[in-house]
């Protein structure tokens, strides 16, 4: 019984449930984010009536946050879509007119449609992914399609924050790695929102401050995790990169760099031809050892032995007891080549990017530049300490400690979804090498699978030729390439792709770009295609640049009166606004519905220690007729006929989802799932097909973990003992050593294409100086893109979007919990900034970029730089989509920061993806605004409005009533 002045909790969050004679508790894995935390689901009479978190999982130790508990109403959410939708005959895309079909109906246009583009031209058929994590499935799917056409969310959310990393460490935050909160001391993050890696952050961010470390955020706006840092250092957007480059030049001034990590386990000793040659820029090698070190095969290189005064083979000789390998001056080879060691090309580059230079660019006190610089060395170096940890290098050196290095970085979309963001995430990776934090107790450590190695041993396809009809691609769609052969161009240097990824225009794309294939499609650039299939990416609102052009062409036709996206498929759970244009819709089911695998084939949940991954099990059936997409597209690949989902004799070889998940190998041993393998359930990692995996995982909290022994816990770039167990799990295809790449001979390569001086592929003429500058292989800062196409006296202010803690993209506006926290959204601004701009706290207001205007409502805030104008992002809605009432919150007052961006850019002559040229990530923080008053006679809604959406048939409408608990009693 309840006593109110007991001081016992009325709930303890960490006691195992008491299910009741009516009720009923299941585990499964959230998905109200990407965090993929642990929950316990409380039913009764098979409804959901309550979800916590669970605390016997590893990731959040039955932390839960607003929007994981806020599941059930997402269950019920008015916007569910029930049924297979088919557009009237006769209707306009974004009117939302459709019929209702049956799945056998909508199997039947799919399998007739897409077999007709398979039998002829694979690549007019294009399947992009929003937020999904099952991209080991629907890459396989699009391989054994035979499109090249497919892309992950990753190009329009953070690759160059992957690919940045991958490409200098190996590793990278996030799913990949992170900052080791329980040894360190100071931990620096950066451009992080507080909706990235939620509850784990927390958990570590409390247990790191109350064990006495010191946080410092580095943020244009105080938010989130920021509001809890010890200090907050403001800085301008997309500056980033200056900072880094200035810091680095302090560190190496003042000799605060760790000298012996750094000529060990680094290419910073390595050798760099000087002279004007075909090898300009890349690392010299030993013609008697075979041919020179590249990014597939990089151990053939050469360093300066301090010593013997003479020239070694860098590797075993050039780490051997005697040798010094030198980090600075310049030297010359037996041949009169001119090399330095690439530590002496870095100090040269960073000579003139001093504190000074870095404030005019960042606003940032250069005597704060200096002072963090010495804080961040003397942790590093004054602060360090051992553990009492054995472990072995891949040379064969007993090391009988491992030393810490107590400082931790984090960082994420505020460096990557920039223009500039590969080389600004490799400068801040190149400076956590120099510290030597990497894979040290208290720096940045690695998660299995990672590290990868450098270049990751994963070629995207590449060869036109291999474009064929009823055939599987020779590679799969997306991938890492080491040098300009690996690019997926045709033979005249254009893309292979529509959305212009793996060409010259952004090599090094790892994840595509989905910001731009409407864009592309409909110019047919390169040419056009049939069918476009969406799945879980609202791209006809915020996860489109330039919203209301990409919804004008979505609408587009040709002279013949045909759409230029001729069939466009999307799948998804809700009524989103991109559901308006669809011609088929297909109703995916919500996470607590369906199964689902966080798999170590694509991004498992894996802690410091070892790999975990992890299941969601259904918890209650299919809302209506729904579908998971992933057993629609088993259900395809079976009707198609695919190789690897059909037995040799024509029939199918999985009969659903989750036979797939638990019987498809990729290399023997090796499936989706590591846990509970073998007949018998009782191999880990490795072993053959358990039919009845899923019941282990069900009986284990819906995850598996492997606790590595502790010899294998840190330097897993190096530690032999770990390589060989990565390599003999699958998780690497060589037990190679991952030395870091401060200098990257891979960029280097592709710089001497433009430049003319290698043989092979060359960039298209109005490329080569794009290309020449940027691919860069020491990292560098320049000013976002955007900026040389806008006249900045005119612009002033850079504008940014966060997503909010308590919703994530578009999904939880239509959430009637998480609505109460966030109904609509507004700009924040400094008060000094709205102030001269005469905008009253509260009032309305028109941004404007030189691509589109809002009006929306405004707030002043001290916690964002004078600089910076920022807003919420997706909380602004069309209406009557997601099925908001009539003129919701979200729809007359909420606004889109999106409709401000444009996704190109002018270039020389013509337009060009506004993303980084590396990569190709989306540039969604290089816009700059402008900002006045609206008018007072000016209606008080926000601008632009488009007309109503009306509800699709059979969506789920208003939402029961549901039932609360308190004290154990229920009430209506």
């Amino acid at each position: 019984m309840f006593n109110f002045l007991s001081r016992e909790p009325v709930h303890d969050p960490l006691a195992s449930p008491t299910p009741t004679a009516d009720t009923e508790v299941k585990t499964t894995t959230c998905y109200m984010c990407a965090c993929r935390c642990g929950i316990r689901v409380h039913l009764r009479d098979g409804e959901v009536r309550y979800i916590d978190g669970n605390p016997n999982h590893p990731l959040n130790q039955g932390v839960i946050c607003a929007k994981g508990s806020s599941g059930i109403m997402k269950q019920i959410s008015p916007a569910r879509l029930t049924q297979p939708l088919l557009r009237k005959a006769g209707s306009e895309r974004g009117a939302g007119e459709f019929e209702p079909i049956s799945w056998e109906r909508a199997f039947e246009l799919l399998t007739e449609r897409l077999s007709k583009i398979r039998a002829t031209d694979p690549k007019k058929f294009a399947l992009f992914t929003g937020r999904d994590q099952m991209q080991a499935l629907t890459g396989l799917f699009a391989r054994q399609f035979g499109t090249p056409n497919y892309a992950a969310h990753g190009g329009f959310c953070s690759v160059n924050m992957a690919a940045g990393m991958i490409y200098t460490i190996g590793g990278s935050f996030w799913e990949f790695g992170g900052p080791d909160l329980d040894r360190a001391k100071l931990f620096v993050m950066i451009g992080t929102a507080e909706d990235h890696h939620s509850n784990p952050m927390k958990i570590a961010l409390a247990k790191f401050k109350r064990n006495g470390g010191r946080f410092i955020s580095i943020n244009p706006v105080r938010t989130g995790y920021s509001a809890i840092a010890d200090e907050w250092i403001p800085i301008k957007p997309g500056t980033d990169g200056a900072l880094f480059m200035a810091l680095l030049h302090e560190l190496i001034a003042n000799e605060l760099v760790d000298h012996a990590f750094l000529k060990r386990f680094t290419n910073a000793p390595q050798l760099v031809v000087l002279d004007d040659c075909d090898r300009q820029g890349l690392f010299a090698f030993d013609p008697e050892r075979g041919p020179p070190g590249d990014g597939r095969n990089p151990h053939n290189k050469l360093v300066w032995d301090k010593a013997s005064g003479s020239v070694k083979p860098a590797y075993p000789e050039g780490i051997a007891e005697g040798c010094d390998p030198a980090l600075e001056g310049h030297y010359t080879l037996a041949d009169g080549t001119r090399v330095a060691p690439s530590f002496q090309l870095l100090r040269e580059r960073v000579a003139n990017c001093t504190p000074e230079w870095a404030s005019a660019i960042t606003g940032i006190d250069p005597i704060r530049i200096r002072k963090l610089a010495r804080e961040m060395g003397e942790t590093a170096l004054q602060q360090a300490f051992e553990l009492p940890i054995p472990w072995t290098d891949a040379w064969g050196k007993k090391h009988p400690t491992t030393q810490a290095r107590p400082v931790a970085f984090h960082a994420m979309r505020g460096l990557a979804a920039h223009s500039n963001g590969f080389q600004t995430v490799r400068a801040l990776a190149v400076l956590m090498s120099v510290l030597g934090t990497i894979d040290a107790p208290g720096g940045f450590r690695h998660k299995a699978p990672y590290p990868r190695h450098i270049v990751p041993n994963y070629r995207a396809f590449n060869s036109p030729e291999m474009i064929q009809p009823n055939t599987p691609l020779n590679a799969a769609p997306l991938g890492f390439p080491a040098n300009p052969d690996e690019l997926a161009i045709n033979p005249d240097g254009s893309p292979i792709r529509i959305d212009h990824a793996f060409s010259w225009e952004h090599p090094l794309s790892a994840h595509g770009l989905m910001h731009n294939v409407i864009t592309n499609a409909v110019k047919g650039d390169p040419y056009r295609i049939d069918t476009l299939l969406i799945f879980m990416a609202n791209m006809a609102w915020n996860s489109s640049m330039n919203t209301m052009g990409v919804r004008e062409m979505l609408n587009r036709k040709d002279e013949k009166g045909e759409y230029m996206i001729p069939f466009l498929v999307v799948c998804d759970a809700f009524q989103s606004e991109t559901v308006a244009f669809a011609d088929l819709v297909l109703p995916d089911t919500t996470y607590l519905e369906r199964h689902d695998v966080m798999s170590m084939l694509d991004r498992p949940i894996s802690e410091f220690d070892g790999p975990v991954d992890s299941v969601r099990i259904p918890v209650v059936p299919p809302t209506g007729q729904c579908k998971p997409f992933q057993e629609v597209l088993i259900e395809l690949a079976s009707r198609m006929k695919f190789p690897a989902f059909t037995t040799p004799e024509g029939g199918r070889k999985f009969s659903g989802y989750p036979d797939f998940v638990v019987n498809f190998q990729p290399q023997p041993g090796i499936g989706f799932l590591m846990g509970w393998r073998g007949k018998d359930g009782t191999d880990h990692l490795r072993g053959e097909p358990n039919p009845k995996q899923w019941e282990a995982y069900a009986e284990n909290n819906c995850v598996f973990q492997y606790h590595m022994p502790e010899t294998m816990h840190y330097m897993r770039n190096w530690n032999r003992e770990y390589l060989d167990f990565a390599k003999d799990k699958g998780w690497r295809q060589k037990n190679d050593v991952v030395q870091l790449a401060l200098y990257s001979d891979t960029l280097q390569s592709f710089r001497l294409a433009a430049q003319g001086k290698s043989a092979g592929r060359q960039p298209p003429p109005a490329l080569r100086e794009r290309i020449d500058t940027y691919f860069d292989p020491l990292p560098f800062w320049y000013p976002p893109l955007e900026e040389a196409a806008t006249e900045l006296e005119a612009y002033p202010l850079n504008a940014i979007t966060q997503r909010p803690m308590a919703m994530y993209h578009s999904w939880d506006s239509q959430n009637a919990w998480l609505r109460q926290i966030h109904s609509h959204n507004y700009l924040h601004v400094n008060p000094l900034t709205a102030k001269a701009a005469g905008i009253a706290d509260g009032g309305w207001c028109w941004v404007e970029s030189q691509w589109g205007k809002v009006r929306c409502m405004l707030r002043y805030s001290e916690a964002v730089e004078p600089g910076t104008v920022w807003t919420w992002n997706a909380i602004g809605k069309a209406d009557g989509a997601w099925q908001l009432a009539p003129g919701a919150d979200e729809a007359r007052k909420g606004f889109l920061l999106n409709h401000l961006i444009s996704e190109e850019l002018p270039f020389n002559g013509k337009r060009i993806s506004n993303s980084d040229p590396v990569t190709g990530q989306a540039g969604w923080y290089d816009v700059r605004v402008r900002i006045r008053p609206a008018e007072p006679d000016e209606p008080h809604e926000s601008f632009p409005q488009i007309a109503t959406m009306p509800a699709a048939p059979g969506v789920l409408g208003k939402a029961a009533s549901v039932l609360t608990y308190f004290a154990g009693r229920s009430r209506k």
